[in-house]
């Protein structure tokens, strides 16, 4: 009887861990809600485009841990593409956040990479205005403020490494052959389900 009660509590406990193991690879791998930007650049954001070359925008959430990642690919980025764009990651703060609220490791990380403009958009005005949703949402307009990428730069949640978004904005920037123009983004949600105008920004992600 010992036998078989321990045999069925080893067997719960496994169940357990392996579905908390397809849980958390779900989780990980499953991207977020994709943005559907304007597919030229809007006349009226407050982020100037640069003249006479690429402009990268990165919309995230300054306390989304899985953003962090996506950091990581952007320096990379940066360095890969030197000269050849340059980039404005715009952190979403929600109205009524208190002073200090976006002072965050990452907003302070994305201001330490080269060739990178931080900006701090109140209430989501310019996510809304670039269609975005999602922590870590990326789009790429070329010199004439044409839209060239949508997507992420990393192959999961917090995910460092080779992926198909890096690799795609690369192609396009060095002239190469382009294999595809959008990649899943994966990150918190920069605003709350339900809303429509305004968009309800989501105070906190989850760590």
């Amino acid at each position: 009887m010992r036998h078989l009660q321990t045999g069925t509590a080893i067997g719960l406990w496994a169940i357990v861990v392996v579905t908390g193991i397809v849980l958390l690879t779900r989780y990980s791998l499953g991207p977020g809600r994709a943005a559907t930007p304007p597919a030229r650049w809007p006349a009226a954001s407050a982020v100037a485009p640069a003249a006479n070359q690429a402009t990268l925008i990165l919309i995230a959430h300054p306390r989304c841990a899985c953003t962090r990642a996506t950091l990581g690919e952007l320096s990379l980025l940066m360095t890969h593409c030197a000269g050849r764009l340059s980039a404005h990651v715009i952190f979403v703060r929600p109205a009524g956040a208190p002073a200090g609220w976006a002072d965050t490791d990452l907003v302070r990380s994305a201001s330490a990479i080269p060739g990178v403009t931080v900006t701090t958009d109140d209430d989501g005005v310019e996510a809304n205005r670039f269609g975005t949703w999602t922590s870590g949402q990326v789009m790429l307009y070329d010199a004439s403020g044409r839209l060239e990428f949508c997507g992420g730069i990393t192959a999961g949640r917090g995910h460092v490494g080779d992926n198909a978004g890096r690799s795609a904005i690369e192609a396009l920037l060095r002239g190469g052959q382009v294999v595809r123009t959008s990649a899943p983004v994966f990150g918190c949600k920069l605003f709350a389900d339900g809303t429509t105008h305004g968009k309800e920004v989501v105070p906190e992600c989850p760590k």
